[in-house]
């Protein structure tokens, strides 16, 4: 049966509401910044810096930046970690009974973020209702609800042992889908049994085999991890195409790395009359963006979800004061900062974003702080190598499955340059050259800088590939701790260092 044409009544205003966000945008975060100091006041954090002088303010968005320090995640840890041992009202009021495991994309310690019921009830839940909403209101010939989706999970696994009473710790899709309310099971695959298993090579098998037999319509994931598990329903009912598999599946809605370097192969195993991609930005800190059209011009900045936004420049001081969704500027890249009503206030994600349009605020993830080089005076970007990473793919034909890139300095005759470890979908090319002609190129197309210090190979010398063995990059992850290898793990792109590079280089041998 059909449910749709039911759910799009169900989801019409939640949709709608969002028309109201071209002209009221700054009034509604300024609502958001209320509630959550009104929220917090009572809590350690809250009372430390003075969120009830804050609120008496006539101007309290001004008074919060004034009051409270911007933070990172390990000026927080040693509050995180007594909240994991059962303490209450240390960053939200009440205890937290759920934490999710970042990935740890910067190598460094696990990070372990709260999860507040408030968080599930105002913003993650209903996040993922606003990514249906937007989609069945740009798509009007949907019949999203005639079958199933099919979800990747994580899982609770972790080498953290929290003393609280009935505190659990995972990722955050192990947490959305142990607590996903019962209807919703209904339309989904695989059974939350399989879903949550720790052991990803059992697991590949166990949810390929559940999506065989079902009438998928929507698929959810991070792209690199869902391909694996494409190819390996594909391999097991010996079919070519996944519209063999599943004909009436419509829409992947994706999110946690660039979609980019693999399009042209979801439009190769998808009916590309039928298939649409939808991005959404849904983070272990919050649910923050959705694609809001049908042709991805941005995610629409979800700003009435139990979080308020910042923007921090990225030439900024420590005396520049962040912006507002009111103050950005389209074709800008910003630092982005959040307060929230999972306990972080003022907090430093990690991530930038490229503001696309205003009124309402429209976003793309440029890539992390973190994540880029600029070792030579290249500025390059994570968004700039996805694009030519897709780039030297289309031109080749060859399928990236995984790649990092880093620094390689000058050494005896050789100028510096950038490595470039690549795993590839299948065999490798035959002619490596030819990609990095081709990833050297593209790159100078996205990125001014880069093409200034490539020219007359006088700065930096052509990029260098090395083709990394079939499960180098899986290997990697699971040596970085307990549930790193899983559907909600991320390989870091690009680093300004060797760290990564090295270490990964290891397990290539």
């Amino acid at each position: 049966m059909n449910y749709t044409p039911a759910a799009r009544i169900i989801f019409r205003n939640r949709g709608r509401r969002t028309d109201r966000w071209r002209d009221h945008g700054t009034e509604i975060q300024l609502s958001q910044l209320r509630w959550l100091l009104f929220r917090g006041a009572t809590a350690e954090y809250g009372r430390t810096h003075m969120f009830e002088e804050v609120l008496r303010s006539s101007d309290p968005v001004k008074a919060y930046a004034a009051t409270v320090p911007l933070v990172q995640y390990e000026d927080l840890r040693p509050l995180v970690m007594r909240m994991t041992d059962g303490e209450a009202d240390v960053l939200w009021p009440g205890h937290c009974h759920n934490f999710a495991q970042s990935s740890g994309t910067s190598g460094g310690r696990s990070k372990y973020i709260p999860i507040t019921s408030e968080s599930l009830k105002v913003n993650h839940f209903p996040g993922s209702s606003d990514v249906v909403a937007q989609y069945l209101r740009h798509f009007p010939e949907s019949r999203l609800f005639a079958g199933k989706g099919l979800i990747l999970g994580g899982s609770f696994e972790t080498r953290l042992h929290p003393k609280g009473h009935n505190v659990k710790v995972g990722d955050l899709s192990a947490t959305l889908i142990d607590m996903i309310p019962e209807m919703a099971n209904a339309f989904r695959v695989p059974d939350k049994k399989t879903a949550l298993l720790a052991d990803w090579n059992v697991k590949l098998d166990l949810l390929a085999r559940a999506a065989i037999g079902a009438d998928i319509t929507n698929i959810s994931g991070v792209p690199s991890w869902f391909l694996r598990v494409i190819r390996h329903a594909l391999e097991i009912s010996g079919r070519d195409y996944a519209y063999e598999l599943w004909p009436n599946l419509e829409v992947f809605f994706h999110g946690g790395i660039s979609f980019e370097p693999y399009r042209a192969e979801y439009e190769r195993l998808c009916d590309p009359s039928k298939m649409h991609y939808f991005e959404t930005y849904n983070a272990s800190e919050g649910f923050f963006a959705t694609q809001a059209s049908r042709q991805n011009d941005g995610m629409l900045l979800l700003i009435d979800r139990g979080i308020f936004y910042e923007f921090l420049p990225l030439d900024a001081t420590p005396d520049t004061t962040p912006l507002g969704v009111d103050e950005v500027e389209p074709g800008h890249v910003y630092e982005m900062i959040i307060s929230s009503c999972n306990g972080l206030w003022r907090y430093r994600i990690g991530d930038t974003v490229e503001v696309t349009s205003v009124n309402p605020v429209k976003i793309r993830v440029a890539g992390r702080t973190h994540s880029f080089i600029n070792a030579f005076g290249e500025e390059l970007m994570e968004s700039n190598a996805d694009q030519a990473i897709a780039e030297a793919s289309r031109i080749t034909g060859a399928q990236v499955r995984n790649y990092t890139a880093g620094p390689l300095y000058a050494c005896g005759n050789r100028k510096g340059r950038h490595q470039w470890l690549i795993e590839w979908e299948g065999n490798p090319p035959a002619d490596t050259t030819a990609f990095a002609s081709a990833l050297d190129s593209a790159l100078k197309e996205v990125n001014s800088d880069y093409a200034a210090k490539r020219g007359g190979n006088i700065f930096l010398d052509s990029p260098e590939i090395i083709t990394l063995p079939t499960g180098s990059f899986d290997r990697w992850l699971a040596h970085q701790g307990s549930g790193k290898l899983g559907g909600q793990r991320k390989i870091p792109r690009l680093h300004n260092d060797r760290t990564i590079i090295d270490d990964l280089l290891q397990f290539g041998d």
